[in-house]
């Protein structure tokens, strides 16, 4: 048994530890919770160790993507709204989608005008003009459609589908997402494509919180379905509502921990062979890699790509999961920060790592409020005793000590751990 092989053991059994603590202290029903919404993280984590651990692709763009999964699988799986389906407003999206069809018609042969020879400013001027043309005729047919849709249905609803359809669609709505931002942002390196997802992500989330037709922006969509029975179902059968909630997030936890252990399986076997040797070597080296004939920017594009389509399934588990699809609820510090320390903390360049940090990284991101709150009480109580006033306003401290834990736990690993506590391991040949 080497080194590494001890310490994936040694860290695995610590993190067994740690939630069998967090269930015998905060009891059975809240773990399970926990871990549901940890190994959603750790899923998305997975995707961003593709992007960043294999391919050196600094994605911070992560929020728009858990939105668009959220978005995807409410779509989905919401029930039918029969207000909008009994209304003229399938007829108005679908002229919307006519106009939009046109559109894209004159975009695409404007950007084949060379062939009538037109080329030069001349070219770039039709290209222009295409554009405001098919921006015209788009909003001329969407406008009406908003408003007609918000006035009469509130907006289209789902579709009613299985919930596992709707992660799925999640997932491949994100990687066409994925794929649209890498078309236009994997020209630039490093951190100016990290300024370049972070604009993106920002316009998806103004975009998704702004069509309140179609995702009902700030008023927010519940319940959404769950893929198992919920703690409803089960006291309707005779449960008590402690054992419904155990057993409900326990059926969701089983169902997400598969899918987890389905990709980290694929991932890594994919990691071990030529693929995942020719990502590392872009990552190290896309000069040297790019004069040995990889298509370099296309694997880039790969990569971003399938990092997307995880990103875009945790996202919709966790929306499943909490029961809501609210755009303004999401926030940079809960949907990119955390993700990329997860990463850090537990490996870059590692599967495992990246499973680890997402779970231990989630346990001790919830965690640090009740425990920076009971610490709190306690000086307070102290300060009182001693004639020095209590503490105002404990609970929003608390709630602030969030960040102040994980700007620790990431200082404490770049110092001690820079690799991360799984550190990728390379297999050279002898």
């Amino acid at each position: 048994m080497n080194a590494m092989t001890t310490r994936y053991i040694a860290a695995f059994i610590a993190l067994f530890v740690l939630i069998v603590g967090v269930g015998m202290m905060m009891g059975s029903a809240f773990t399970v919770r926990l871990l549901v919404e940890a190994f959603a993280f750790a899923l998305i984590a997975m995707g961003l160790n593709i992007q960043w651990g294999f391919g050196g692709l600094f994605n911070f763009g992560i929020l728009g993507m858990l939105m668009v999964g959220g978005f995807a699988v409410t779509f989905i799986s919401y029930p039918v709204n029969m207000e909008f389906w009994g209304s003229e407003g399938p007829l108005y999206l679908g002229r919307t989608l006519l106009g939009m069809a046109i559109g894209a018609v004159l975009i695409f042969f404007a950007h084949r005008v060379q062939r009538f020879g037109i080329t030069g400013k001349g070219r770039g001027a039709v290209i222009v003009i295409a554009w405001f043309i098919a921006y015209v005729i788009f909003r001329s047919q969407m406008d009406p459609a908003a408003s007609y849709i918000t006035s009469t249905a509130g907006w289209v609803g789902g579709l009613g589908l299985p919930v596992l359809l709707g992660w799925a669609f999640g997932g491949v709505l994100a990687g066409l997402m994925g794929w649209l931002i890498g078309k236009v942002s994997l020209g630039l390196r490093a951190d100016y494509l990290a300024i370049a997802t972070i604009g993106i992500a920002e316009i998806l989330r103004a975009v998704l919180k702004n069509l309140e037709w179609l995702t009902r922006g700030t008023l927010t969509v519940s319940p959404i379905p769950w893929p198992v029975w919920t703690p409803q179902i089960y006291q309707a059968n005779g449960a008590d509502t402690t054992t419904s909630f155990i057993l409900a997030r326990g059926g969701f936890l089983a169902v997400v921990v598969v899918i987890v252990l389905i990709a980290l399986f694929l991932i890594h076997r994919a990691y071990l062979g030529p693929w995942g040797r020719m990502n590392r070597a872009i990552r190290d080296n896309y000069i040297a890699a790019g004069s040995m004939g990889k298509d370099v920017t296309g694997r880039q594009l790969e990569i971003f790509v399938f990092g997307s389509v995880l990103m875009g399934i945790g996202g919709a588990i966790l929306v499943s999961f909490v029961g809501i699809y609210d755009p303004s609820s999401y926030q940079p510090i809960n949907h990119t920060f955390i993700i990329w320390v997860m990463l850090i903390v537990g490996g870059a360049g590692n599967n495992f790592g990246a499973l680890f940090g997402g779970i231990f990284i989630y346990i001790v991101w919830m965690l640090s409020e009740p425990l920076a709150q009971a610490l709190f009480n306690a000086l307070s109580r102290f300060s009182s005793d001693m004639g020095w006033g209590a503490i105002p306003d404990i609970a929003s401290r608390a709630v602030q000590m969030r960040v102040f834990v994980m700007g620790l736990v990431v200082t404490i690993a770049l110092r001690f751990a820079p690799q991360g506590l799984l550190p990728e391991v390379i297999r050279r040949k002898e």
